[in-house]
């Protein structure tokens, strides 16, 4: 399948066995350059709430533990295999372990559930050794995404549903945009998108180990906030909130570039690692949460379509369905390419 020479590929075998401190057997790729495998592709699908579509109703497993996960029984791996499925690709899906609140880390060790749900396995798990295809996309919870919502809007700090607390509840969210331009604030940002970058290295890694003909897809996060900010002054047709709530105007920009960051550090451990990225950041930046009808992202307090114990849950910026077909449709363009290849 992946046009790659012996040479590349047991490199990048034996780099995952040192990180995992094992021994790996390195066998010569089999796989030929060509049109689309006509047998179904074994594939994993992996990640936190954005490949879960989180606040997209029915969920799955809503009787057991996993329920928590809040993984929409149409997220865009389901609608991606069933784009593909219309192409004349089929996906043999082995497993779609994508899970709401997921840190990076959580690829390889379980995750606690809210409430005291439970927990589920490492990600990593659903990984064979016949697995040909591991997709998916984290990055924004090991970041601490909501955190820096958090320090940005008193609203979210309200909020308890949110994960995650502010990076330093003393200080006024109001003045969050010079927080982290300040020394402990740039820091803690700095420190996290490294923390981002090597831990997505080691996922990717050890997909190969596990699984080490799969091809590997890494998927990154829709954009939130456009190029011109004033737009996310005026709430979305049918809301009375602006977009992100109570978030100072002049930290508009600053989530922007924390994203950017977010994304460049996620396509730079991909590269680095000879796995394959879809860009969504630069595809979506007319369809960001303050792009009125057309927003592919809903508000931070827009309700979604879930609710929870009889209370709807907000989206928190997460993709709504037009954002996830959006979603869908590139990583079924990436797929395609990568198995055609």
């Amino acid at each position: 399948m992946r046009k790659t020479t012996t040479t590349s590929r047991m490199r990048r075998l034996a780099v995952a066995a040192v990180a995992l401190g094992g021994c790996l057997a390195l066998a010569v790729p089999t796989g030929t350059a060509g049109a689309a495998p006509a047998d179904p592709v074994p594939t994993v699908f992996f990640g936190d709430s954005y490949t879960a579509n989180y606040g997209i109703s029915p969920v799955n497993n809503q009787d057991n533990e996993r329920g928590w996960c809040f993984q929409a029984t149409q997220n865009y791996p389901a609608v991606a295999t069933r784009s593909l499925a219309g192409k004349g690709i089929t996906l043999d899906v082995q497993s779609d372990v994508s899970c709401g609140g997921a840190l990076v880390e959580h690829f390889w060790t379980e995750q606690q559930l809210p409430f005291g749900a439970g927990r589920v396995p490492a990600q990593q798990d659903a990984l064979k050794e016949d697995t040909k295809l591991v997709v998916g996309g984290m990055g924004g919870n090991t970041l601490g995404f909501t955190s820096i919502l958090k320090q940005c809007s008193d609203e979210l700090r309200k909020h308890p549903l949110l994960p995650g607390e502010p990076v330093d509840p003393d200080q006024p969210a109001g003045e969050c945009r010079d927080f982290f331009a300040s020394d402990d604030g740039k820091a803690w940002l700095d420190d996290r998108l490294q923390q981002v970058e090597w831990d997505l290295e080691q996922l990717l890694q050890r997909v190969s180990y596990f699984s080490p003909d799969a091809e590997r897809v890494l998927v990154g996060y829709p954009r939130l906030v456009p190029e011109d900010t004033t737009k996310c002054l005026t709430p979305a047709p049918g809301q009375t909130e602006p977009p992100f709530a109570d978030t100072p105007k002049d930290a508009l920009p600053l989530l922007d570039q924390i994203q950017k960051q977010l994304d460049d550090a996620m396509k730079k451990a991909a590269a680095d690692d000879g796995a394959d990225f879809v860009d969504l950041y630069d595809r979506t930046g007319n369809n960001t949460a303050c792009d009125g009808a057309d927003r592919g992202i809903g508000g931070l307090l827009e309700n979604s379509k879930l609710d929870l114990f009889g209370q709807s849950l907000p989206w928190y910026a997460h993709p709504n369905e037009k954002g996830r077909d959006i979603q869908a449709k590139y990583v079924t363009a990436k797929i395609e390419e990568v198995l055609n290849r």
